[in-house]
C-alpha cells in the first residue's frame, strides 16, 4: 500500500521568501520547520514558518511530481496559486496541527 503525500508552501513574517516542500506527514514536517529542527536548512535561515498553501495527494509520487512542477514556476505564478486558496496569506498550519 502506497503512502500519500502533500506539497506545501512556506513563507516568513514579511512574506518576502517562498519555499516549496513535499512530505508524507504534513503536521510533523511543519512542526520541524517551526522549531528549526534543521538549523542550517534554507527554511530555518530565512525563518520560513508560515504555511500559506498545501495540496494533498493519494500518492507520494504524485506529490513529488507536483512539487517539482511548482518549484520551476516564477514567483508571480506561485503567488497566483496561493491567492486562489488563501488570499490573505493566513498561516494554515494551525488547522493542520489538529489533524
Amino acid at each position: 500500500m502506497e503512502r500519500g503525500g502533500c506539497i506545501y508552501i512556506l513563507t516568513n513574517k514579511n512574506k518576502t521568501t517562498l519555499y516549496v516542500g513535499v512530505t508524507s506527514d504534513l503536521s510533523k514536517r511543519l512542526n520541524e520547520h517551526k522549531n528549526h529542527i534543521y538549523p542550517r536548512s534554507f527554511s530555518a535561515r530565512y525563518n520560513l514558518t508560515y504555511c500559506i498553501y498545501y495540496e494533498t495527494f493519494t500518492s507520494i509520487v504524485e506529490a513529488i511530481a507536483r512539487e517539482k512542477e511548482i518549484k520551476k514556476w516564477r514567483r508571480e505564478k506561485k503567488e497566483k496559486l496561493i491567492n486562489q486558496l488563501n488570499p490573505k496569506w493566513d498561516d494554515l498550519s494551525i488547522g493542520i496541527q489538529e489533524w
